[in-house]
């Protein structure tokens, strides 16, 4: 049974020991927009009831990695909104990201065993990048993940990698999960395809995840979240939008309602669709970039 605080809530700690999958399992982690401006990303969220948390700059073991972010927490898996701030290797090619198209460019599995991963893409000919052991100050804590990396031309959708939490109990506070417009997990990445069935089945041989069709669609389901495969096209009749491919096109977002959130799209003045009860799609501010659809867990129709 999970821990509750005085007032009958699921505790910090509880939380944050959530975030690091069981041995031999993966989650869905987090995303990343990559944008031109912290300030204007953070203000374009907070308008879309999402709390933001304060600004921190990253390190490598070799020194500054040349970025900075926010980040929104969920209950389950978080959002992060990153920002070149110096001219690092790691900084030019979110630029170059950027240059292609405005939104998302990284997905992220929440891995137990990060040098087990790399070795694992080691043996499977993804070439990884050494092993880089990220820390950050986050108000007066350090936080602490190692991170694995494919070789670029590998994995050419984004920046997919796989993180190792450390210190999660740093970052999953109380007073950041809790949203205004009911968001509470990150449910699903959306994947652009040239051909569907060849990418679907580079994803599930890079997280050793099992393939399923679904529709026009591929699906890779983990422990907690899911990736969607699709063909550009298909992704455009649902979503309103896409990038081309390879890239990434969205993501799925779990709320307890839908209606804080359809509310502030529609004040904010946002192409917004309904695509059955309690499910829509929503184009995000252009501080943001990239297409969100969001749900209640019987709208969105995911398991986990």
């Amino acid at each position: 049974m999970a821990a509750l605080d005085h007032g009958g809530n699921i505790s910090a700690m509880t939380i944050a020991s959530q975030q690091v999958p069981a041995p031999g399992s993966l989650v869905l982690d987090h995303i990343a927009h990559f944008v031109p401006s912290l300030p204007e990303a953070t203000k374009a969220l907070n308008a879309l009831g999402f709390t933001v948390t304060p600004q921190s700059d990253h390190r490598t073991q070799d020194g500054p990695a040349g970025s900075s972010n926010v980040c929104v927490m969920f209950e389950h898996g978080y959002l992060e909104i990153l920002a070149p701030t110096f001219d690092t290797p790691n900084a030019q090619q979110i630029r170059a990201a950027m240059a292609r198209y405005s939104g998302v460019h990284l997905g992220c599995f929440g891995t137990p065993d990060a040098e087990g991963e790399q070795r694992r893409l080691e043996a499977h000919g993804f070439r990884p990048l050494p092993l880089t052991r990220l820390a950050r100050e986050f108000e007066g804590r350090p936080v602490r993940f190692s991170v694995v990396r494919p070789a670029k031309d590998s994995m050419p959708e984004g920046r997919v990698q796989f993180c190792q939490h450390h210190t999660p109990e740093a970052i999953w506070r109380a007073q950041y999960w809790g949203h205004a417009n009911g968001a509470v997990k990150l449910a699903c990445l959306f994947v652009v395809a040239d051909d569907t069935v060849d990418v679907a089945a580079r994803w599930a041989h890079y997280a050793a995840l099992l393939p399923r069709p679904a529709g026009g669609y591929v699906h890779l389901q983990m422990a907690r979240g899911n990736i969607l495969v699709g063909e550009r096209e298909h992704w455009t009749a649902l979503l309103g939008d896409a990038p081309p491919a390879p890239g990434l096109a969205g993501y799925a977002l779990e709320c307890r309602s839908t209606e804080n959130l359809v509310s502030r799209c529609e004040m904010l003045g946002l192409p917004l669709r309904k695509l059955r009860e309690d499910l829509y799609v929503a184009r995000l501010p252009e501080a943001l970039g990239s297409t969100l659809m969001f749900g209640t867990r019987q709208g969105l129709g995911l398991s986990s």
